[in-house]
């Protein structure tokens, strides 16, 4: 298992357009694709999951992944969270 914590920097957080951004890029891999926020835990590879995190800007957010290719999913998540989930 992999871990990473980034801060969500994004004007809206993770609204539906890039929590589906999240969700899709997490699906393309075969590993465990989850994330922690505040005290609520949720599978990375569900939009529904991912929006009842209500996660804001500023949000602290640890992504972890566990599987073949966890290393891939990480770097890739990581990658988008730092592009601010492709809004901009």
């Amino acid at each position: 298992m992999v871990a990473k914590t980034v801060i969500i920097d994004n004007m809206e957080g993770l609204h539906l357009r890039p929590a589906t951004n999240l969700c899709t890029l997490a699906q393309r891999f075969d590993c465990e694709v989850h994330f922690s926020v505040r005290n609520y835990h949720a599978n990375a590879k569900s939009v529904l999951s991912v929006l009842a995190g209500m996660v804001k800007q500023g949000d602290e957010v640890t992504f972890e992944c566990n599987g073949k290719d966890e290393q891939e999913a990480i770097a890739a998540i990581v990658n988008l969270v730092e592009r601010k989930m492709d809004l901009e």
